[in-house]
């Protein structure tokens, strides 16, 4: 008896242990949003499992000045996890025949001006290897294309034009077919009415203080790699129905979702992890994770949606603020991010 006692009682303090550490990521991520050290939480989280909203909560202000509250479905901008969208259509593009990953992008776009478009392709585009900068197409490349990685918004711009012209639609276009073919409802190609809806960014200064942003000051010619409009919910949709195989063909979406690059991310590990196609690989973990985030001070917002398969879990959080300081932009993600990878829906 002496000996089943102690061992009655680690059983009971380690299952006590385990559902403190495993089951309550509710009132842990309640809690840490309310933490103002050391930033403020100020935004949308949203987990999803099977189809099942998990936990939803909205906290902070749509307009800092006005003190609005945020609520779940309010709208806000994608920032680069826009990404994932394009890659996704110009891989329905592949799927019709239409692109060829591995074509030089000349062949699609004769007469741009720059010789690099003899040696990149949408491939090298769409994985950010193309070695253009991240916002200037007129300098040379920092390197020969598929050597290396560097992230490159002007790069998705390029991969847009090939889309348009071999699709025959614009952007607008086949966002708008894309997100109705996955019934985000609530998500929209940037216009002069859809914009009226975004809540309002906020930059936050290192010493503390903010600017408003009225309005997201992107062109056009940024939509493919920078700026959408959805609302949480949507981008749960959107995981179901990108990762559920509703979009792609088996073995497109395979490229998707594989690499051949690594790249550090500091929400994700200090080791590098995989780039696919608009999607972020960690298959470093003990639990395969694709994600992307998305972030711009002087727009005033910080994304983050990650999706894990085994479990069809996505989490996803959406912030009206961007903080200068990138040592602490992304806390509140990384510290959600790591409720949930320990808590009971994924393991």
């Amino acid at each position: 008896m002496k000996k089943v006692l102690p061992f009655l009682l680690s059983i009971l303090m380690t299952s006590c242990y385990t559902f403190g550490q495993n089951n309550d990521y509710s009132s842990q991520i309640d809690r840490l949003i309310k933490t103002t050290h050391p930033r403020s939480f100020n935004g949308v989280v949203l987990l999803q499992q099977n189809g099942k909203i998990k936990y939803a909560k909205a906290y902070g202000y749509t307009d800092f000045n006005q003190k609005t509250p945020v609520k779940i479905s309010d709208k806000f901008s994608t920032m680069s996890l826009a990404k994932q969208f394009t890659a996704t259509l110009i891989l329905q593009a592949v799927d019709k025949g239409l692109i060829d990953l591995h074509t030089p992008i000349r062949k699609y776009l004769p007469d741009l001006k720059y010789s690099w478009a003899d040696t990149v392709t949408m491939h090298h585009l769409l994985n950010n290897t193309s070695g253009l900068y991240s916002e200037d197409m007129d300098k040379p490349l920092k390197f020969k294309p598929g050597t290396a990685f560097s992230y490159s918004n002007a790069g998705y711009a390029v991969a847009g034009l090939v889309l348009e012209k071999q699709s025959q639609k614009t952007f607008n276009q086949l966002v708008t077919e894309l997100f109705k073919s996955c019934e985000m409802k609530n998500s929209f190609y940037p216009s002069a009415a859809s914009k009226k809806q975004l809540v309002k960014g906020h930059t936050v200064k290192k010493d503390g203080t903010f600017s408003l942003n009225d309005q997201v000051r992107f062109e056009p010619d940024q939509y493919w790699g920078s700026h959408l409009i959805v609302t949480a919910p949507d981008l749960a949709k959107w995981n179901e129905c990108l990762h559920k195989g509703k979009l792609l063909k088996p073995a497109t979406y395979q490229l998707m979702t594989s690499y051949v690059i690594t790249n550090v991310h500091q929400l994700f590990s200090e080791k590098p992890i995989g780039y696919g196609y608009g999607l972020r690989i960690n298959d470093q973990d003990r639990i395969l994770e694709f994600g992307h985030t998305g972030f711009h001070p002087a727009a005033g917002f910080t994304a983050v949606n990650l999706y894990y398969p085994k479990s069809n879990t996505s989490v996803i959080v959406m912030e009206n603020q961007a903080n200068e300081n990138f040592e602490i932009a992304y806390y509140f993600e990384k510290e959600i991010r790591e409720i949930v990878k320990k808590s009971s829906l994924l393991n």
